[in-house]
């Protein structure tokens, strides 16, 4: 199938060249401004930051486009009802590899539970002393609330587990709906989550009921001190508010791979800016805070994967157009 990939990185490039399909590689993101560079062809790949809108799927159908993939799990970057009207066939790739983003999801935990940040920070000024900052805590005996339990929950849990940590798992879907667990975890409300958790860890998709849903409230509800990590989608929690609770004790730990106001400012280089975003600015400056750019899911087995299901989808597709 003849195919546009939109935003191409360098480190995804040798991945999608390895195919049968005629697929060209742009590093633009797809815009309205953009948009008329899938002219010619059948499909087409985007990535997270693309803007999917609905005046940019109307145009893509004018275009003749009637397929479009997302490289990603979620979904909300793309008008899924302007695209139905349209009858333009979405697909994502929902479990490419869970693992990847738990592992890095513990990584977090890890790293701001045993403060590896500070000590590689005194390390690197030959700073080898013991002090106080420095003490952290083990994650076994710990609770550990995990929001979301879909593909990437279940992998987490599933680490966790041979930490010995004690699990919890919220969902917003019907608990008829849920996968049945391979561990030992118990299903509990969101106040159960936050009241009980000593660690959070927030994987559930964005929606209307989940955008914000980490907020002033829910966090004063956490334990005192407990630590907040977020692999999943920016925008479900409130950045300003946790900034507030990092600062009054509530919160003791935030770790986030992903911000609410990511679009524009991760996948660049954002180094020589002179105007830089105000929230990530402040979290950098806390010692209880770790920031990364959306890299959970970067692993050679998780970019193989994109690709192998990328190649699965347009060769299903090429099978049933006209």
């Amino acid at each position: 199938m003849k195919a546009i990939a939109y935003s191409v990185g360098s480190f995804e490039e040798p991945f999608l060249r390895d195919t049968n399909h005629a697929i060209t590689l742009v590093t633009d993101q797809l815009s309205q401004e953009t948009v008329e560079q899938a002219k010619g062809y059948e499909a087409v790949l985007i990535f997270g930051t693309d803007e999917a809108t609905k005046d940019v799927l109307a145009r893509l159908s004018q275009l003749g486009i009637r397929y479009l993939l997302t490289r990603s799990a979620g979904t909300d970057h793309i008008d899924q009802s302007a695209a139905d009207q349209l009858g333009i066939d979405v697909k994502s790739i929902p479990a490419y590899s869970p693992g990847a983003i738990a592992e890095y999801a513990v990584a977090l935990m890890l790293t701001l539970g045993r403060h590896v940040q500070q000590a590689t920070d005194n390390a690197r000024q030959f700073n080898f002393k013991l002090t106080p900052n420095l003490v952290g805590f083990e994650l076994r005996g710990k609770t550990v609330g995990i929001a979301g339990y879909g593909n990437i929950g279940q992998a987490l849990a599933s680490i966790l587990a041979g930490f010995g940590c004690h699990l919890l798992a919220y969902d917003s879907t019907p608990e008829s709906a849920r996968p049945e667990s391979q561990v030992p975890i118990e299903a509990v409300s969101l106040e159960g989550l936050l009241t009980r958790s000593d660690i959070i860890s927030l994987h559930l998709p964005l929606t209307d009921e989940t955008q914000g849903l980490f907020n002033h409230d829910t966090l004063s509800q956490m334990k005192p001190g407990a630590m907040l990590i977020n692999t999943g989608r920016g925008a479900i929690l409130k950045t300003a508010d946790a900034i507030e609770a990092l600062k009054s004790g509530q919160l003791g730990y935030l770790g986030i791979d992903v911000y609410e106001h990511e679009h524009g400012l991760f996948f660049e280089d954002r180094s020589g800016s002179s105007q830089r975003d105000p929230l990530v600015e402040e979290l950098l400056r806390l010692p209880n805070a770790l920031v990364t750019g959306h890299q959970a899911f970067l692993t050679r087995e998780a970019l193989q994967a994109i690709a192998r299901e990328s190649m699965a989808i347009l060769s299903e597709w090429e099978s049933k157009a006209p």
